[in-house]
């Protein structure tokens, strides 16, 4: 009498491979970056006098978003530019959302990098835009960035038109015409 193998571990990794995929499939939203096309997410982040400040309290403006840090070279290099576009926008309804992820001073982040004094940087590099500080660097899991400085311009309507990974010349013509189109609509 022959003994036929038994079906059981088949059978166990058959259901295993489907529980896989339906949990993948229910949890996909949470693993896709967020992009052009997009609502941008909402939050609500302490600026540097200790005030919360919410993405929603600029519904109707355009809106620049930036996750940086004080101890970011290429986030160094961009300041610039963002802050003399701000300055060539005075007066309409754009904002710069300047979100430092710095962790507390004297504090390292997950990472190991060490906490920047926020406001000493800001001052320093002579920026009069919005400057936020979020130590616990949860919006970088709320926009499910890669590193910084990561960047989302954001239209009126509340939607992300531009994201960019990385330094960019924020005042680069190309920048500043998107900009333009997304004041006029």
């Amino acid at each position: 009498m022959t003994h036929r193998p038994s079906r059981i571990p088949y059978l166990v990794a058959v259901l295993g491979a489907g529980a896989l995929v339906l949990m993948a499939w229910a949890g996909r939203g949470r693993f896709q970056p967020v992009g052009l096309g997009a609502d941008a997410p909402a939050f609500t982040i302490s600026d540097l006098q200790g005030q919360p400040v919410s993405l929603e309290d600029h519904r109707g403006r355009v809106v620049l978003v930036n996750i940086w840090a004080t101890w970011c070279g290429p986030c160094i290099v961009e300041m610039p530019s963002m802050q003399r576009l701000y300055e060539q926008l005075d007066g309409q309804p754009f904002d710069i959302l300047a979100v430092s992820v710095d962790a507390a001073l004297g504090e390292r982040d997950e990472a190991g990098n060490p906490g920047g004094d926020v406001g000493f940087f800001a001052r320093e590099h002579g920026l009069t835009f919005k400057i936020l500080h979020d130590a616990s660097g949860r919006i970088r899991q709320t926009y499910r960035t890669t590193g910084v400085p990561e960047s989302f311009l954001i239209g009126k309507d509340g939607v992300i038109y531009k994201k960019i990974a990385g330094a960019t010349e924020w005042d680069s013509p190309e920048n500043l015409e998107l900009i333009q189109r997304l004041l006029a609509s």
